[in-house]
């Protein structure tokens, strides 16, 4: 989570304007950036000579104006805290007087009458109201009224303490000096502790978070100067502040050791970590009730940009789904035009699947069966009418109440689609996405992009070449639905910078989008349809094979590619200035190198998996490696495990089990021997290029897991001999099936991004225009060169 988005959940809705204003101090630095940084270096063609002595004066022009501004906030943040320790501290003095004054009722009570000690007792809590009302404010009193919203054993009685206009001490006043009521002089005291406790913490809390907001910023403001303020900044200004002592921290740590002690007195029996643990879980309460809107707005940002099978276009259309109202004996409906379309695609794919039922195109039950499921499942899949890992689901279900698998009983078969779903290959796609929630939880991958990146200088085509190689070998590792996503952040210091509606940036992030597309094919875990090639090969590929094939195709690929973008979009005509990507300059850490030893361990064993066959069996049991590596270590979390994309897993199990029940009840090799006579006469290369073509089509315009589901069986049917060659060829051409905005995730996250003025870079035109004659060079390059590359590895 970004700090900003940390800064707006950790925060204190009523102080938010009292914190660091980290987004404008982000704003100034890139400004500063702009205008002070990549201007002049623009009006000069030796780079060298700008970074020696004018180097200076710019860092001290930017100096100049940064820290006027951070003073600023350092004055605004230590003013407010002076202000608000004043207040708090105060209502602690007069809560250890009243706990006092409590101590001595409750001990006067068992020795004496209640009349005997009243006139004394009314005295003393008369000092202790006029002290009250002196300090009492409306602020703080309605912040007093807020944790009364969650403190359900509270008595209803108190109803004069719970208004927000009613001053601390008038709430006390009607309890203090009667005897009869201590229980209830015990809830007040219990309530007032519980408060003070939470904004003595929130106070601790506010000066954490910004003293790690002036280290973050200036993080960031000497990375983009190349400069070093933030050692100096931090030791002469910030440490000498106030509020950041080390002895002001101490001194509020022991105000809230003295609120844990009368809490503890009051309701623990002095026990110190009961009370400590009942105070945590008020304060824990208390901020998950204040905060909950901010909690699920983040939350749900955080779900949306993980989604999987959504469309962008399906989010929009929510927004403006107009809505019609149906009325009827029991009140009115309303239903959304969305539900209409929906239901009416339903229909149509359930009205086929009866049909085919119903027709005998097979002579064997279970085949007629099977092709049935086999349509309704790919209607299903093409149309998204549900979610593509629900239609998954249906397939066993489907599967054993047709009686899809011959010859066998229900229960039989149910254990058979089981065993088929999973598969070792499973197991190698969780192997996949916990190396890839290594690398990029510990920035491996990132520090690893930036170092390649920090290389290719500021010539146009230099850069776009480099960042779409980067965004390739970032794609074979954290697979291509994460690679764009780091590589479009990686490249935003260029975006920035460049002038309005200029070509480059438009070119660079089609670059990332096509590139990433192509680096789906370049490691057996890079994407879906990989995994899925693999279990359709017999004998399965070695990770070596798979190289010697994928990534010379990568390469070439991607030089055409880059060619054709630089034909389309002339980025050196617009005379650009880039700025160069820094260097990051943190060191590597332990817990880095060992996740990079793990992959490297783990790639090693996979490459050299028929060697070690005897000993581990299958790719899918060395990628039991990694799992244990990293969880087991702490590394990776249980929030991580829930965070694999588990909608692609199912969706691959349920292509799985589709495969096995075509194949077992005979329907394949029936379309296989129709396919055969239909492409006879026809040599491989003929037939594999026939199908590539289909293949490039069909997954343009559906996911391209999909068309590897639907497809894959068929042609792993069609040449005996061949076999290998025509699967392995589908699976790399539905990675370079990339015309359309919605050919696959890279290029979703290419047509969703915004300039500073939320502007896209790109529209569809865009992707017509270099997406379509892509693909057609990626199917050319595949069907020549990648052909002669399987034929010499044995295919």
């Amino acid at each position: 989570m970004k700090f900003s988005h940390s800064l707006q959940f950790n925060s204190v809705p009523d102080w938010a304007d009292r914190y660091i204003a980290y987004s404008n101090l982000k704003k100034l630095v890139y400004q500063i950036e702009r205008d002070i940084i990549v201007a002049p270096t623009s009006q000069t063609s030796d780079i060298e000579a700008v970074e020696e002595s004018p180097l200076l004066d710019l860092k001290d022009r930017a100096n100049a104006i940064f820290i006027p501004a951070l003073d600023k906030e350092l004055t605004k943040i230590n003013a407010f805290y002076l202000s608000k320790e004043d207040e708090l501290f105060k209502e602690l003095t007069s809560l250890i007087q009243d706990f006092a004054v409590f101590e001595n009722l409750q001990d006067l009570q068992d020795s004496v009458s209640v009349r005997s000690n009243s006139f004394s007792l009314s005295r003393s809590a008369q000092s202790f109201e006029n002290k009250l009302n002196n300090k009492a404010s409306s602020s703080r009193l309605q912040r007093l009224s807020t944790s009364e919203s969650y403190l359900s054993n509270a008595s209803s009685d108190d109803e004069d303490y719970n208004t927000p206009t009613t001053p601390i001490a008038r709430g006390r006043q009607s309890f203090l000096w009667r005897p009869s009521s201590m229980e209830e002089q015990k809830i007040h005291l219990k309530k007032r502790t519980i408060d003070l406790f939470v904004w003595l913490s929130e106070l601790k809390s506010f000066v954490l978070l910004n003293r790690t907001g002036f280290s973050k910023i200036l993080k960031k403001y000497d990375k983009i100067t190349n400069g070093n303020l933030k050692t100096s900044y931090i030791n002469n200004s910030v440490n000498d502040t106030y509020l950041f002592k080390a002895s002001t921290l101490k001194n509020l740590e022991d105000q809230i050791l003295k609120v844990r002690e009368i809490y503890a007195n009051i309701c623990t029996n002095a026990d110190m970590e009961v009370a400590m643990r009942e105070l945590k879980t008020h304060l824990r309460e208390f901020i998950v009730w204040e905060r909950n809107t901010v909690w699920r707005d983040i939350i749900g940002l955080e779900r949306k940009s993980q989604a999987v099978g959504i469309k962008p276009s399906m989010i929009v259309d929510n927004l403006v789904d107009a809505k019609a109202k149906i009325e009827t004996p029991f009140g009115g409906i309303t239903i959304s035009n969305t539900f209409w379309k929906t239901s009416l695609l339903l229909s149509v794919c359930i009205i086929v699947f009866v049909l085919l039922l119903n027709v005998n195109l097979f002579e064997k039950p279970e085949q007629k069966n099977c092709f049935a499921l086999l349509i309704f499942v790919c209607l299903l899949w093409s149309t998204e009418v549900i979610p593509l890992f629900v239609t998954s689901l249906l397939i066993p279900l489907l599967v054993v109440c047709l009686r899809v698998l011959p010859s066998v009983s229900a229960s039989e078969s149910a254990h058979k689609i089981f065993e088929a779903m999973f598969s070792p290959v499973i197991m190698l796609l969780l192997g996949g996405f916990a190396i890839a929630g290594a690398l990029s939880k510990y920035h491996v991958a990132k520090m690893m992009a930036t170092f390649v990146l920090a290389k290719a200088g500021t010539r146009p085509s230099n850069v776009l070449l480099v960042t779409m190689f980067v965004a390739t070998f970032s794609s074979m590792w954290i697979s291509n639905v994460a690679a764009p996503v780091l590589c479009l952040s990686l490249i935003q210091p260029i975006l920035r910078n460049l002038p309005p509606n200029s070509s480059f940036g438009r070119c660079l992030i089609l670059g990332i989008a096509l590139a990433s597309n192509v680096g789906g094919m370049a490691s057996p875990i890079s994407s879906p349809q990989n995994i899925i090639a693999i279990e359709y090969m017999d004998p399965s590929l070695t990770w070596i094979g798979w190289f010697i094939v994928a990534i010379p195709l990568c390469i070439i690929v991607n030089i055409l590619v880059w060619l054709l973008l630089l034909f389309n979009y002339k980025p050196s005509d617009d005379s650009l200035s880039i700025h160069p990507i820094r260097l990051t300059k943190d060191p590597w850490s332990e817990t880095q190198i060992f996740v990079i030893a793990i992959t490297v361990i783990t790639i090693a064993l996979w490459c050299v998996e028929k060697q070690l066959e005897n000993f581990f069996g299958d790719m899918g049991i060395i990628a039991i490696i990694p799992l244990v590596a990293f969880f087991g270590t702490g590394i990776l979390t249980k929030e991580d495990f829930n965070n694999f994309l588990w909608t692609v897993i199912v969706l691959a199990m349920g292509g799985i089990a589709l495969g096995a029940a075509v194949r077992q009840s005979g329907l394949l090799h029936t379309i296989a021997e129709s396919v055969k006579q239909m492409v006879s006469g026809l040599d491989i290369w003929q037939i594999f290029v026939i199908f590539g073509s289909l293949v490039v089509v069909v997954a343009t315009f559906i996911s391209h897991t999909v068309g590897a589901l639907i497809i894959l069986p068929i042609v792993a049917q069609l040449n005996d001999q061949h076999s290998n060659l025509l699967v392995m060829g589908s699976a790399l051409i539905c990675s370079v099936a990339m015309g359309l905005p919605v050919s696959g995730f890279p290029n979703m996250n290419a047509i969703m991004m915004e300039d500073e003025m939320g502007v896209r870079y790109l529209s569809t035109f865009d992707f017509i225009k270099s997406g379509i004659p892509g693909s057609l060079l990626g199917l050319a390059s595949i069907t020549t060169v990648g052909y002669g590359l399987m034929l010499l590895i044995g295919f």
